[in-house]
């Protein structure tokens, strides 16, 4: 083996354990936080594809693993929520994608050099960079977190929860603060979740497809197969160590790398 080739390789087989880090950890953190598998997994595929792709891929991703959780979880789901709240997150996630779909990708906002080299601010980066550091900051928030608004706003829960879940995949916070205050059990509240996620991703990846269905087609299928098979292996140690108790530092850390990653990916860095 050459010297070229091994360092191909070793690249290869760190950009595999990357996504499995990540998509792993983000299944394994939805049973316990806010952070779910969509906010850990994006940042991951920004790595290897452009934004609006990586969006795709997470969706796929998301979405195959929430079918996983549906057989694990969704027998617990209340279907009278499921029916109104879940159809109003459709109608979200369909505006959502269809803002994704309009937004120019390659309009450059500003360019400038940096250590003889140039960065190019574009307005899907930092849409993306915003949306990824404000969501890291609600879902660590300790007055959001212990927010559960009133049942008379689940209408608009579902449809702005869907909305950013369209957009970006960033629904789970959101989607949590109004469903919290249905009065559901814990059990109950994880199997709405779940469905009403189905639901979201099956809208917004059929959007995608519309306008990016060569460019998906073109994606690292291994990638992806990784990424679900890491994903299914969280959430099944997530649901079998459902009552563990979550842990304030992890999040915390989680938070912080997140918004790094806005930050870079806002100026272009990345």
């Amino acid at each position: 083996m050459t010297f070229k080739s091994f360092d191909f390789l070793c690249i290869m087989i760190l950009d595999i354990v990357i996504v499995i880090v990540f998509a792993l950890a983000g299944s394994f953190l939805s049973f316990f936080s806010g952070f779910g598998l969509g906010t850990l997994l994006l940042p991951a595929f920004m790595l290897f594809f452009p934004p609006e792709l990586a969006i795709t891929a997470t969706a796929i991703v998301h979405m195959l693993n929430n079918i996983f959780k549906l057989y694990l979880v969704g027998k617990f789901a209340d279907w009278g929520i499921v029916k109104y709240f879940g159809a109003l997150s459709i109608v979200g996630a369909l505006l959502g994608s269809w803002m994704l779909k309009v937004i120019p990708y390659d309009q450059v906002l500003i360019s400038y050099i940096l250590f003889n080299k140039t960065f190019d601010i574009t307005t899907i980066k930092v849409l993306i960079g915003v949306i990824v550091a404000g969501f890291a900051i609600l879902e660590t928030n300790t007055s959001f977190k212990a927010l559960k608004m009133d049942k008379k706003w689940m209408p608009i829960g579902g449809v702005v929860s869907g909305f950013f879940g369209g957009l970006s995949g960033h629904q789970g916070a959101l989607r949590s603060a109004f469903l919290m205050k249905a009065g559901l059990s814990k059990e109950a509240f994880m199997g709405t979740r779940v469905v009403v996620a189905c639901m979201v991703d099956t809208a917004r990846i059929i959007v995608y497809s519309t306008f990016a269905f060569s460019a998906v087609a073109s994606l690292d299928k291994t990638l992806i197969l990784i990424a679900t098979a890491a994903a299914f292996t969280g959430a099944y140690l997530g649901n079998k160590w459902m009552q563990k108790k979550e842990l304030d530092w992890i999040n915390r850390f989680i938070q912080w790398t997140l918004i790094i990653f806005a930050v870079a990916l806002a100026l272009g860095w990345l």
